[in-house]
């Protein structure tokens, strides 16, 4: 039996031998993250430098690629040392820690994926009210939540429940830690780790899903009714938003059903991969998505060769309306659909 104390460690028991391929996974693994990296770091700077793009949808943008920094980071640095290592061996702590983070990853992208959904929703069935909806204060506090939400309850989750369980073994049968398989080595009660994982996938997840799906429902309703221009509008920038939310659910799904169902029959190389992609392939999809099907953030990328020789265009912002008689300005951005 081992204890998760400090100087405890955990086998990570899907790693193959490789011979001399490991390096070749090795340059793969690396491709990838760097190009995650430079991606998604292109298109937080694109947003931040563009006063233009200084508005609700693109802040909830900003928010998802810097958590595409962050879980990137969480997985890959780890899984390279772990390809080009002999002994497949992680400490307990970081083990733990590496859990919290990739667990905090998904919940993020989940919250925010929710919120960018239910902002769409304002902006498309609700014009009118959408700047009285869709405060600076009420954005800061929805960014705020999209964050310390998933944060805290991962805390209580891992370090709360999981880390002070005894534990009967210490091989994980994956290529990173996950909480589940931790609790699985559990020799000591796991009732209660049960009852408040599944208490919280049918409160909060699936309260989620559930306004993900009335906002999408409710947009078109308004696609379907309103007229055509509204119909273009509506589907150029729901594509997106859709796109990479089924892209993340598939994630999602293969990760439970291959972690909670015993598909041994599979090819190893399979099941790693499906462990992965939900990790992997948001990362990898998001920028593509969202650089290339919005035509606001498509305009800057074409305009601008590099993003630290963007500069606004005009002192005063594209919504903002000079009054002719007097020196003052007054800005009242309009809702838009992009």
């Amino acid at each position: 039996m081992i204890n998760s104390t400090h100087g405890s460690y955990f086998t990570l028991g899907a790693y193959m031998e490789t011979g001399l391929l490991k390096y070749l996974f090795f340059l793969i693994t690396l491709t990838l993250y760097v190009l995650i990296i430079c991606a998604n770091l292109f298109l937080i700077v694109v947003i931040c430098m563009n006063r233009s793009l200084h508005e609700p949808m693109y802040i909830f943008l900003c928010s998802l690629f810097v958590n595409e920094l962050f879980g990137s980071t969480c997985l890959f640095p780890l899984l390279l040392v772990q390809i080009l290592s002999d002994v497949h061996t992680v400490s307990a702590p970081l083990c733990f820690l590496q859990i919290f983070c990739l667990y905090s990853y998904g919940a993020v992208e989940f919250f925010t994926l929710a919120i960018m959904s239910y902002d769409r929703y304002l902006a498309i069935c609700y014009p009118l009210h959408y700047n009285t909806c869709m405060t600076p204060n009420k954005i800061s506090m929805l960014t705020a939540l999209i964050w310390l939400y998933p944060f805290f309850i991962n805390a209580v989750i891992v370090f709360g429940l999981t880390f002070p369980l005894q534990l009967c073994g210490n091989i994980i049968n994956k290529v990173y830690c996950d909480n589940y398989y931790v609790v699985k080595l559990a020799c000591s009660d796991t009732t209660l780790n049960n009852v408040f994982g599944l208490s919280h996938m049918f409160t909060v997840i699936f309260g989620l899903i559930v306004l993900i799906i009335y906002t999408y429902i409710r947009i078109l309703h308004v696609c379907f009714c309103g007229s055509k221009q509204t119909r273009q509008k509506a589907v150029s920038t729901c594509t997106p938003h859709l796109a990479s939310l089924l892209n993340f659910s598939c994630g999602c799904f293969f990760e439970i059903v291959q972690s909670r169902f015993n598909l041994y029959n599979l090819p190893n190389m399979l099941r790693v991969f499906l462990s992965l992609y939900w990790l992997t392939g948001q990362p990898l999809v998001n920028p593509l998505l969202y650089g290339l099907q919005m035509s606001k953030i498509r305009i800057h990328l074409i305009s601008s060769p590099s993003p630290w020789k963007i500069r606004s265009q005009s002192g005063v912002p594209p919504a903002c309306i000079q009054t002719s008689g007097t020196q003052t300005t007054s800005c009242h951005p309009h809702p838009q659909v992009y």
